[in-house]
């Protein structure tokens, strides 16, 4: 179906697009689910087209607080959550059966939620509460649409594949990982990325966060490990500080419970290294300016983090969490890896050596920047929310 064919059928329903979003938990789950809505919305609205939408999921989830906060109607739905082990035995636990008794109740709500909305679609982005809500969607005769964010299907899309009417995914490494009777209706729309992310300006990020100090004919690395920060980051890159402000300016987002103490760190370089160096706990608004002024990124590897070094075409070298639900970060890294476009520190590698031996040589190297972020780019998807936009809307009508 071409845009004007969709244009056309959607002007036909004369009211308003009714949408279901489900989808939460996490950020990787939650900041789609709003690009999408958000995206959604623009592409109808240029039609003189209304978005009636409805957030579900859970209410001491992420997604609560992001809908309260856009202004979205929102509903909850009982859920159980699966405490995954290697251990057959453990699945049994008594909190993984108290949660599993929960389900018949959001299975319920979820139908009910379902057949009173009657939306043309439903979007569900992973996470527990997804399941009972597809579920409905399903049981109703409502399109369904489920997007994974990671190389692998999570633990809620797969429960939904087979009952989807499209599944999207990020990349087209998931789709030999696909079952056959899925990859049918499979569609590749990458992982959407906030619009503003890929607005960020380095001059601004120099003005706004004061780096004039910062040598220009040095590259810049950018250290996160996510918005509350991770210690095992922050204490490998202690580790190698000195060195690495010899071949670099770094701007380090440390989180909240490490910033007093690498505050006290940094006060301790000597003055010709110290002047290369920022440290903070959190990036705000700042943060697009701040991808834009990196040449490296040194980062964990979520799936919302992929989705924007890619876009961006950032070379990275990435510390997959270890705890990450079905060692999705292990996969995102290790992909990224073999596309050459990010160097993977897993497992015992992750030690200020192993830092070193993976950053040094990008840093010292003009032309692996050059060929890492190309590589980064074949990878990204800048225009993945128009993409999902689209199969949502095509799908309903």
């Amino acid at each position: 179906m071409t845009s004007a064919d969709l244009d056309h059928r959607l002007t036909a329903l004369g009211r308003s697009f009714r949408l279901i979003v489900t989808g939460g938990g996490t950020g990787g789950h939650t900041y789609p689910a709003l690009t999408a809505i958000r995206t959604t919305s623009t592409r109808l609205a240029r039609l003189g087209i209304g978005l009636d939408v409805l957030w579900v999921g859970t209410a001491a989830g992420l997604e609560a607080r992001v809908a309260e906060r856009e202004g979205i109607p929102f509903r909850t739905v009982a859920t159980g959550k699966l405490r995954r082990s290697g251990n057959p035995l453990k699945l049994a636990s008594p909190a993984n059966i108290k949660d599993m008794g929960r389900v018949p109740l959001g299975a319920a709500q979820a139908r009910s939620i379902v057949s009173h909305f009657k939306p043309d679609v439903v979007l569900s982005t992973g996470g527990y509460v997804a399941v009972p809500v597809g579920l409905a969607a399903k049981f109703c005769r409502h399109p369904l649409v489920i997007h994974e964010q990671t190389v692998r299907l999570g633990l809620a899309n797969r429960a939904l594949a087979r009952a989807a009417t499209r599944v999207a995914v990020s990349s087209e490494s998931t789709l030999p990982l696909l079952p056959d009777s899925v990859r049918t209706s499979a569609v590749v729309t990458g992982n959407p990325v906030r619009p503003e992310v890929l607005e960020g300006r380095p001059d601004k990020a120099i003005s706004t966060l004061s780096l004039t100090t910062f040598d220009p004919t040095l590259p810049t690395v950018y250290i996160t490990g996510g918005a509350q920060g991770s210690v095992q980051i922050n204490t490998v890159v202690r580790a190698i500080l000195t060195w690495l402000l010899g071949q670099a300016n770094v701007i380090h987002q440390c989180g909240a419970t490490s910033i007093e103490e690498s505050r006290q760190y940094a006060a301790t370089l000597p003055p010709h290294l110290s002047h290369r160096y920022l440290v903070t706990d959190f990036f705000g608004p700042e943060l697009p300016d701040v991808l834009a002024l990196a040449d490296v990124v040194i980062s964990r590897s979520g799936a919302g983090t992929i989705a924007e070094l890619t876009a961006l075409g950032k070379p990275s070298v990435l510390i997959p969490l270890a705890t990450s639900a079905g060692n999705e970060q292990e996969h995102n890294a290790l992909h990224l890896q073999k596309a050459g476009a990010a160097v993977a520190l897993v497992k015992d590698a992750v030690t200020p050596e192993g830092l070193r031996a993976a950053v040094g040589p990008i840093l010292a190297s003009t032309e692996q920047r050059r060929q890492m972020a190309q590589q980064a780019r074949t990878l990204g998807r800048p225009d993945a929310a128009d993409r999902l936009a689209e199969l949502v809307l095509t799908v309903a009508v």
